[in-house]
């Protein structure tokens, strides 16, 4: 019985040395879809303060509303759709199809 306790626990620990690695890129995938698809909307007002830091409130109010909805919606529609396509390697061997990676990322 412990023979066979010890072969079993020896097996996963082998298993999931072999398998762990491929699932963490589909992982991280599906992690940054969802995320991205939450966080979102955090491009609205991030677009207006930096629009706002950089030039002045006027342009932060317009352009900087303007830009942040679109980039929001840009963001959440590639969050949805990296995580309904998470076990696929698209576009490029599961690299991020939006720059920064995520929304947080670039506050300068």
């Amino acid at each position: 019985m412990r023979k066979a306790l010890l072969v079993l626990v020896a097996a996963v620990m082998i298993s999931s040395l072999i398998i762990t690695p491929c699932f963490a890129d589909p992982l991280r995938k599906l992690g940054r879809g969802l995320v991205n698809t939450l966080t979102g909307v955090v491009e609205i007002p991030k677009k207006v303060i930096l629009i706002s830091k950089n030039d002045n409130l006027f342009m932060g109010l317009t352009w900087g509303l303007v830009k942040g909805l679109a980039v929001g919606l840009l963001r959440t529609a590639t969050g949805v759709y990296e995580t309904v396509t998470f076990p696929i390697p698209a576009p490029a061997d599961y690299e991020a199809m939006i720059s920064p990676e995520f929304v947080f990322e670039e506050w300068e």
